[in-house]
């Protein structure tokens, strides 16, 4: 991101400002006035210049199309019904990967069934931890590779890709390495045991990261997989299957078809599957879950939407809360389940938040995700952008005025610019559905009780975060708070030794941390 220059020093009031107290009192009372004149100054569009630096996509090698990976090979499909995956930056075909259908599925099935029984369940816990140890060496060794992937297939800046995504997905490998042997001993002395055959389906916004997350703690456990990644995003995916060969895991423990919501399906009602871990919309979690209920043996944890509440107080550090409100939603193009959608600013500071904000939103970049220097890369698919796009309509219609920077969104691909709506009310589609995009909705309030009250009005309950220097009030407030997850003085931090999960709408279960081991083992 762009640094901010800084003002010159005023060296002659510098020396006048030593004559006296007085003297250096009253100039002190100035600075503050002029400041906070500036501060309420209405925010000015400026352009940046730059030199482009794009990464060099020659490093990564994508076929022009891909079957199924079963028992650690490439097989083709039942149907040949392919599906293509583009470059939402630039619209271009990147391949076509292969429609699973029952069939498929249930070769996969057996395939895993087959390794739990016979290899990965009888298999010394620390033998199993040296293979995902292996697992996460192999993903550090090929960083740069996947991270120029996931933005070709997904459209999320490649610093994002580069900095986040592949470290988190690495460490989260390591994490339960190192977790594999030592179950016995994390949940009180009972004995933990694998659950048998997981199916996993995972969301286009975060591919390879949330592979991970899935299938880390899954093997940790004792347990194979099927896993099913996104329509949009399979590429990281497919490639993750060289590094499950590299690892010499043994064939039929990870199991990876690529499909659509039909293919989806015929994983949620295997009847040989003893655990279903989905993430993804509200709506599929549901149908899931419905799915589900007369299945009495089937374990289900369910990751699913959010509408979180980023609430500033008056007495909060402004610049570091800004920079946390910007990443909190502009983060992967707000394409983000915990997503700090909804701004609450005690009304105070609410002025001057908002324009500090539309002049830190004027500095970010909108554009060719594979350049390092862009802050906001490409929306996932052109659906995903019509939904955007008429929600953002909505909010205009309904009366919220809405601010954007000025930015030349790129003429190909799909690209929507970072946008900001103030004169919101709890009311409003803007403040009440998943946008799952960069939009931000700003409210007010006076109290740390109405801001609880406002921040619990939704049917979402995944994060929020606080600003504040009371740490007695994040206390308070997170306590108060129907969220599962809550920052403090911060937006958007993840580890893998700490669980992750919803409320209400935004489902049930743990990922991460003893928590999340614990929904793939069964103790006795």
């Amino acid at each position: 991101m762009p640094e901010n220059k800084k003002p010159a020093k005023n060296t002659s009031a510098s020396a006048n400002n030593k004559k006296s107290a007085t003297k250096r009192k009253k100039g002190a009372s100035q600075a503050v006035a002029a400041n906070k004149s500036a501060e309420l100054q209405p925010a000015q569009e400026f352009s940046l210049e730059y030199a482009p630096a794009p990464e060099s996509t020659s490093i990564v090698d994508i076929k022009s199309e891909y079957g199924l990976f079963i028992n650690n090979e490439f097989r083709p499909a039942e149907i040949e019904e392919p599906i293509t995956t583009i470059n939402p930056a630039t619209g271009d075909k990147l391949s076509q990967v292969a429609k699973a259908s029952k069939g498929d599925v249930d070769a996969a099935v057996k395939a895993a069934r087959h390794a739990y029984e016979n290899v990965w369940g009888p298999m010394p816990a620390a033998n199993r931890a040296k293979y995902i140890y292996r697992i996460a060496r192999l993903l550090q060794e090929r960083a740069r590779e996947f991270a120029v992937l996931e933005t070709m297939d997904g459209g999320k800046p490649i610093k994002e890709s580069r900095d986040v995504d592949i470290p988190l997905a690495a460490a989260h490998f390591f994490h339960h390495a190192g977790w594999a042997d030592k179950l016995d001993y994390a949940f009180a002395g009972k004995t933990a045991h694998p659950i048998g055959v997981i199916g996993q389906i995972i969301p286009w916004n975060f591919p390879l990261l949330m592979l991970a997350w899935k299938i880390a703690p899954a093997l940790a456990g004792g347990n194979t997989i099927v896993i099913k990644p996104a329509e949009t995003t399979p590429l990281s995916a497919l490639l993750f299957t060289e590094i499950i060969r590299d690892a010499d895991l043994p064939e039929g423990v990870v199991n990876i078809l690529t499909g659509d919501g039909e293919s989806g399906a015929e994983i949620v009602n295997h009847p040989d599957i003893d655990k279903l871990a989905f993430t993804g919309s509200t709506q599929v979690g549901r149908e899931i879950q419905r799915a589900s209920l007369n299945r009495n043996n089937h374990h289900l944890t369910l990751e699913l939407g959010g509408k979180a509440a980023n609430i500033v107080f008056e007495d909060a550090a402004i610049d570091q809360c800004v920079e946390g409100i910007v990443n909190g939603i502009y983060f992967n193009q707000g394409q983000v389940c915990c997503a700090g959608s909804r701004l609450l600013v005690q009304e105070t500071v609410a002025d001057i938040v908002i324009d500090k904000l539309k002049r830190r939103m004027s500095t970010l970049r909108v554009g060719n995700p594979l350049d390092k220097n862009t802050d906001i890369g490409a929306i996932n698919s052109a659906s995903q952008l019509a939904k955007i796009s008429e929600l953002v309509e909505a909010g205009v219609a309904e009366g919220a005025e809405l601010y954007q920077p000025q930015c030349n969104l790129p003429n190909e691909g799909y690209f929507f610019a970072p946008s900001l709506f103030t004169g919101v009310s709890q009311s409003h589609r803007i403040a009440t559905e998943e946008i799952f995009g960069p939009v931000l909705s700003v409210l007010t309030f006076r109290t740390a009780e109405e801001a609880v009250e406002k921040a619990n009005n939704t049917a979402y309950g995944l994060s929020a975060g606080i600003w504040t220097e009371k740490g007695s009030r994040i206390l308070w407030m997170a306590d108060q708070m129907k969220a599962g997850v809550v920052w403090g003085n911060t937006f958007n931090r993840f580890d893998p030794a700490s669980p992750f999960g919803g409320y209400k709408e935004s489902g049930f279960g743990r990922e991460g941390g003893r928590q999340g081991l614990l929904s793939y083992v069964n103790l006795s």
